[in-house]
């Protein structure tokens, strides 16, 4: 058996919890998911933890922010009036809002706090600033090389 390298597609299972141990993702219910190492497809530590894992191996890694979602970035988090969303936004707190930002991509909000004439909105990821711990199961006979993808993301350059 051969270890996983940037540029292999890889099937593998994987159970995401917080520091304390709650678990916040899984890929049982779904099944698992497919990932081109170094394709950019997952969070980079994710990614960065699949690199030299061979078939059959269960791995622990727990992620900095910086390795997962990136740090809460207070500059994110804006108030805005009421009015200024449209009125059929049925507006709650944790409730996720999606707009257009300036250049015209798509972003997701959530709202964190409203009152009768404001509305605060962080477009922060919601794992932002927290620390994960992954369990990654490559239990799943699937390793095949991406060979056009070393020739995108040399080794040296991704990870």
């Amino acid at each position: 058996m051969r270890n996983a390298m940037v540029g292999d597609i890889v099937r593998v299972h994987y159970v995401g919890r917080f520091a304390d141990g709650t678990e916040f993702d899984s890929s049982a219910a779904r099944g698992p998911i497919e990932v081109t190492i170094g394709g950019g497809q997952v969070i980079r530590g994710f990614e960065n933890a699949l690199v030299g894992m061979v078939e059959g191996e269960t791995k622990h890694v727990t992620l900095q922010p910086k390795d997962a979602y990136g740090m809460h970035d207070p500059r994110l988090i804006h108030t805005v009036g009421r009015d200024e969303i449209p009125p059929q936004v049925e507006l709650k707190v944790a409730v996720e809002l999606q707009a257009t930002n300036a250049e015209g991509h798509e972003v997701r909000l959530r709202v964190i706090e409203l009152d009768d004439d404001n509305v605060t909105l962080d477009a922060n990821h919601p794992l932002a600033g927290k620390t994960l711990t992954f369990e990654l199961d490559w239990s799943i006979s699937s390793a095949r090389a991406a060979t056009r993808l070393r020739e995108i993301y040399p080794v040296s350059s991704r990870l």
